[in-house]
């Protein structure tokens, strides 16, 4: 088994990733699983230097995509699996959903059967989908999976919209509107001393000015359940623009408001 540190040696069989993963397991070495999709972006490379930075770990990606990036070995990824950990079971969360079930059901498998097959000890995944986050986090804990989930902020460009691979695919025309979406939430989010109420009311009347009736708009717990009075809360929305569908979401401190954040709530 031929191995070099950081060189992104490339797996495609799944009993060689599970080889791997033991071997390093018994080594006593953290295996920092970094899950990805089809494609590549700045907020994936994040996820890629955060999995760096846990002190005694090897980092293993999954990636699906049609030819593997050298970015990975630019990063100093270890492994890299460009495979297939297709399973017809699906682990299935008990949320009140805002996104389609079944796909966040499909993300979630995927992801433990990552993370089964590279024997990790962590996970390293981002906010940009919270819905899914908050599902995977759900399974590790019900399934008492011995792995501890890492999330980071999603990564967002200049002009304030989150990272993704579909923003590419939002049509010329209706590129200005879908600015919209990460303002309304960012707007919602600095409304929140004022109350739930306020929040989404601040960040509805954003989308409306812009001409936009988003597919939804929520305020959550950081469980998913219903948002608290004071204290942190999720601001989620998505909306279609032409064909492509876009999601983001913010932290919202509720009932506080950010510049009262050092400070304690009054009963």
């Amino acid at each position: 088994m031929s191995f070099e540190p950081g060189k992104a040696v490339v797996v495609t069989d799944a009993a060689q990733l599970a080889t791997y993963g033991r071997a390093f397991r018994k080594t006593g070495k953290r295996v920092v699983l970094v899950p990805l999709g089809r494609g590549l972006h700045a907020g994936h490379i994040s996820l890629i230097r955060a999995a760096k930075s846990l002190l005694g770990g090897v980092v293993m990606v999954t990636f699906s995509g049609d030819e593997v990036p050298e970015d990975f070995a630019r990063e100093g990824v270890d492994v890299v699996f460009h495979g297939d950990l297709h399973t017809p079971v699906r682990v299935v969360p008990e949320l009140d959903h805002l996104e389609d079930p079944a796909a966040i059901a499909e993300a979630v498998t995927r992801t433990i059967a990552a993370i089964n097959a590279t024997h990790a000890t962590d996970v390293v995944v981002g906010e940009k989908d919270f819905e899914e986050l908050v599902a995977l986090q759900q399974a590790v804990t019900g399934l008492r999976m011995e792995v501890q989930l890492h999330s980071l902020p999603t990564v967002r460009a200049g002009n304030g919209v989150a990272m993704s691979l579909r923003n590419a695919d939002v049509p010329e025309e209706h590129r200005d509107a879908a600015l919209a979406l990460s303002a309304a939430l960012t707007a919602g989010a600095h409304a929140a001393e004022h109350g739930p109420e306020i929040v989404l009311d601040t960040a509805r009347g954003v989308l409306r000015a812009a001409g936009i009736e988003p597919d939804y708009l929520a305020l959550r717990s950081l469980g998913f359940g219903e948002a608290p009075a004071v204290g942190d809360a999720r601001l989620l929305a998505a909306a279609t623009f032409g064909t492509v569908r876009l999601t983001d979401n913010v932290g919202v401190p509720v009932g506080i408001g950010f510049k009262n954040m050092g400070e304690q709530p009054e009963p």
